[in-house]
């Protein structure tokens, strides 16, 4: 399945994991953009939705110490379009809303550090 033409919006604070997460969603196939924190996430998400190009899928790191983490922000983003797929992600996969991310309004998860093939499967299963 092509995946050319799918837009991808990573959220992550950690500008290293932003970078490789980007980089392996390029290397898929993606069209794939980084913002560092919630509020940037928000006008990014906001900006493509008013242009009618909104982004496939959403993947926001759960906590963002300096900002708006994934919690609140995907609050936002579903205000702006209800039918958003967003991604909840975190290195602590004990979190309990890493197992209950549908009360919380994401679509799936998935735990850090991603490997390729992991990432590669969870965007496929959240978008298609």
């Amino acid at each position: 399945m092509s995946e050319a033409g799918k837009k991808v919006l990573v959220m992550d604070d950690e500008e290293i994991v932003a970078d490789i997460a980007q980089q392996m969603l390029k290397y898929l196939g993606y069209d794939a953009i980084v913002a560092g924190n919630g509020e940037d996430a928000v006008k990014l998400y906001r900006e493509a939705y008013e242009l009618e190009d909104p982004f496939d899928l959403v993947i926001m790191d759960l906590n963002i110490p300096q900002g708006m983490g994934g919690m609140e922000a995907v609050k936002h983003v579903l205000k702006i379009d209800s039918e958003a797929k967003v991604m909840v992600s975190s290195g602590y996969s004990s979190d309990p809303i890493m197992h209950e991310y549908g009360n919380y309004g994401f679509c799936s998860c998935i735990a850090k550090p991603f490997d390729l093939k992991g990432l590669q499967e969870a965007v496929q299963a959240a978008i298609h």
